[in-house]
């Protein structure tokens, strides 16, 4: 049967069971694809975007579990390297004196100087500093001796079992202001070695919570000042 276009004018949809066949199947595929696109719009459309979020939450997870699993196998090597690392930190705590044993490491930079035959003229340790778990001590030194001696003694200070830093080094012939007298004249080859020492030891329990209070009363009041 040859369909034609008066078919679909004089539709009666009250008779829709009497409609020509191929006019019935244009009917049908309309209506199928009316609710294929009305169905793709409100369930398929949010159900393909949901798939899309789950497969990127999987491939986040996925490169979460290669992590933690590259991570659970170098677990023995990370533990002995925080061993290593402990051990080198004790080693270097060692090294900073406490507030008790500063009186001893002054005296030894002190020997060093006088066991090279040194002069000093001035030996004065200035105000101390801190810092998060540690406080440096600046010493201005000034002595007098020969080339060699002076440094020998800068080899002797390097060699201390604590931490001693020399800054600010300034060697001059004779006295700085330029007065000379018998021991340090330039025909007797000595020289003025004016420097600042620098020492460091390690702060206490009570002293690091004094300094966290401190900086936590600091931030309170700039707080409300603000």
């Amino acid at each position: 049967m040859i369909m034609k276009l008066d078919d679909f004018n004089n539709i009666d949809f009250k008779n829709a069971g009497s409609l020509p066949i191929p006019v019935k199947a244009v009917l049908l595929a309309v209506l199928f694809l009316l609710t294929f696109s009305l169905g793709y719009y409100f369930l398929w459309s949010p159900a393909f975007e949901s798939l899309d979020t789950a497969k990127a939450k999987e491939q986040e997870l996925r490169q979460v579990f290669l992590e933690k699993k590259r991570q659970a196998i170098n677990l023995t090597a990370y533990k002995q390297q925080m061993v290593e690392i402990e051990k080198t930190f004790g080693v270097l705590l060692k090294q900073l004196p406490d507030k008790s044993h500063m009186d001893g490491l002054l005296t030894d930079i002190n020997q060093a100087g006088l066991g090279r035959g040194l002069e000093f003229e001035l030996f004065k340790p200035g105000q101390e500093t801190q810092s998060e778990f540690y406080a440096e001590m600046p010493i201005s030194i000034k002595v007098l001796g020969t080339y060699h001696d002076l440094g020998a003694f800068a080899t002797d200070i390097s060699k201390l079992s604590r931490i001693v830093t020399l800054n600010d080094v300034n060697i001059v012939t004779g006295n700085k202001d330029g007065n000379k007298n018998a021991k340090a004249s330039a025909s007797d080859g000595l020289l003025a070695m004016e420097v600042v020492a620098k020492t460091y030891r390690y702060l206490d329990a009570d002293e690091i919570s004094a300094k966290k209070k401190a900086e936590k009363a600091a931030h309170d009041k700039s707080g409300k000042k603000g």
